[in-house]
C-alpha cells in the first residue's frame, strides 16, 4: 500500500523537483508582459505571456533596483531567474532575478496603431462629447451579468438613488466574442431608450480586455446617440472604449458615481419647498380667515337681524323706561291718593256722624252749613249716625256764640 502525504509535502516534493532539475533553476525565457502591478511593498506581479501560453512571474524588491526601466503592459521583455513551486498556493511561477527590454509586444503594437488611427479619425475629439445627463432615470449596462463590476455597479448606484431605473445588457466581455456581444449591447440599450449607458467590466490583462480595443465597439460607442461612460478594468488599465466614450470612469463603481445621481438633495430640495408651500399655504390661510372674520362682522353689522335684535333691546329699553315711569306716576299718585284719603278722613260726614255729629241738608239734600241760609218754617233733615229727623225750623238767630 502507497504512503498518504500532506499536501505541503507534496508540495514540498514538487517545489525540491524544481530545484533539483538542470533547467529550472536558472532560465531564460523571452515574452509580452501584461497584467502587471507594482505591489506598495515593493514586489511587481505579471504575467509573461505568448501567443499560445502565459507564466505568472513575480520580481522581489531586492531585484527590482537592478531594473533601469518600468515594466509595463504590452512590453516585450527577456527575463532570467528560477521555476519554482509556491507551497502554499500549489502554484509554479517564475522568480525573475533580471530583466532585459525588447521590443513592444504585438498586442501593445495593435493598440497604439489603433488607437493613432481611431484619433485622426477624429473619434476621440472633446467636441463630439456628450454630457451626462445630470437627472438619468434610466441607466443602461453592458457587462457580465455575474462578477464584481456589475454588483458594484448596482450596489453604488441604488446607494445613491434607490429608485432608479438598472438595465442590464447580459455582455460577453472576455473572448473572440466579446466585441460583437458588447456592440449588440450598446444597440440594445439605445433602442430601448435608456438615459445614459456604461460599457465596462472588471480588471485583467491586455488579453482579457482586449473586446474593449477592437474598432467595432470603438464605432459602436461614437455613433450611439445615447451617451456612453466607460468602466473597464482598474485605474491604470486604458482601452479603446475609454478614449472613444463621452466618460471614462476609472473603475465600475465610479462609473455609478458618475451616472446615477443622487437622490438625497433632490429629497432634501423637495422637503425645503415643502415646507415653504406649507408656510405660504398657511400665511395665505390665516390672511384668508382674518379677511372672512372681517367679513363676518361687516355682515352682522349690516344685518337685519342685527338691526332687528337692536330694535328689540332699543324697545326693551324704552319699555323699562316706561314701565319706570309708570310705576312712578302711580306710585306718586297712590301717594298723593294716599294723602287725599287722610284728608278725606278728616271731612268724611260720615266719621263726624260717629263722633256724634250731625248732618244738616234741606228738603231737597241740599247741605245747610250755615244759619244765615235757613229761614224760620224750613224743612229740614238732620242726619245721624243711627238715622235721619226730619224738622222744621221755627226760629233763626244769626250772630250769637253757639259753641
Amino acid at each position: 500500500m502507497s504512503s498518504v502525504y500532506s499536501v505541503e509535502q507534496l508540495n514540498n516534493y514538487i517545489l525540491n523537483m524544481f530545484r533539483n532539475d538542470y533547467l529550472l533553476p536558472d532560465v531564460s525565457v523571452r515574452g509580452e508582459i501584461s497584467n502587471c502591478k507594482y505591489h506598495s511593498s515593493g514586489h511587481i506581479y505579471f504575467t509573461l505571456k505568448d501567443s499560445a501560453s502565459a507564466l505568472s512571474c513575480v520580481m522581489f524588491s531586492s531585484y527590482k533596483r537592478n531594473l533601469d526601466f518600468t515594466l509595463e503592459n504590452g512590453m516585450e521583455v527577456e527575463l532570467r531567474g528560477s521555476v519554482e513551486n509556491y507551497v502554499r498556493d500549489g502554484k509554479y511561477q517564475l522568480y525573475v532575478k533580471a530583466a532585459k527590454k525588447g521590443d513592444v509586444g504585438d498586442l501593445a503594437k495593435k493598440f497604439e496603431e489603433l488607437k493613432k488611427r481611431l484619433k485622426e479619425e477624429g473619434l476621440f475629439d472633446e467636441s463630439v462629447k456628450r454630457p451626462i445627463p445630470k437627472d438619468a432615470k434610466r441607466i443602461g449596462i453592458v457587462t457580465a451579468p455575474t462578477g464584481a463590476a456589475v454588483r458594484d455597479i448596482i450596489s453604488v448606484s441604488k446607494r445613491r438613488n434607490p429608485y432608479i431605473d438598472l438595465v442590464l445588457y447580459p455582455a460577453i466581455v472576455q473572448g473572440a466574442e466579446a466585441a460583437g456581444s458588447i456592440v449588440k449591447g450598446i444597440d440594445a440599450l439605445e433602442r430601448y431608450g435608456v438615459d445614459v449607458i456604461i460599457v465596462g467590466r472588471g480588471g485583467g490583462s491586455m488579453e482579457d480586455l482586449w473586446g474593449f480595443n477592437e474598432e467595432i465597439v470603438a464605432q459602436a460607442i461614437f455613433n450611439c446617440s445615447v451617451p456612453v461612460i466607460s468602466a473597464v478594468g482598474h485605474e491604470t488599465d486604458y482601452t479603446i472604449a475609454d478614449f472613444v466614450a463621452d466618460l471614462r470612469a476609472a473603475t465600475p463603481s465610479a462609473a455609478a458615481e458618475l451616472a446615477v445621481p443622487m437622490i438625497a438633495p433632490v429629497l432634501d430640495a423637495i422637503a425645503g419647498y415643502s415646507d415653504s408651500l406649507q408656510a405660504v399655504m398657511e400665511r395665505k390661510i390665516r390672511m384668508a380667515r382674518m379677511k372672512a372674520s372681517s367679513y363676518q362682522v361687516r355682515i352682522q353689522a349690516a344685518s337685519p337681524q342685527r338691526k332687528v335684535d337692536a330694535k328689540r333691546m332699543e324697545c326693551a329699553h324704552f319699555e323699562e323706561r316706561f314701565t319706570n315711569a309708570m310705576n312712578a306716576i302711580l306710585k306718586d299718585r297712590k301717594n298723593k291718593m294716599a294723602l287725599y284719603i287722610e284728608r278725606m278722613k278728616r271731612v268724611n260726614v260720615l266719621d263726624r256722624l260717629q263722633s256724634g255729629y250731625s248732618y244738616v241738608s234741606d228738603a231737597e239734600g241740599k247741605r245747610i252749613t250755615s244759619a244765615a241760609d235757613c229761614e224760620p218754617d224750613r224743612d229740614i233733615r238732620l242726619l245721624f249716625k243711627d238715622g235721619a229727623v226730619y224738622a222744621k225750623t221755627t226760629s233763626v238767630e244769626l250772630g250769637k256764640e253757639i259753641l
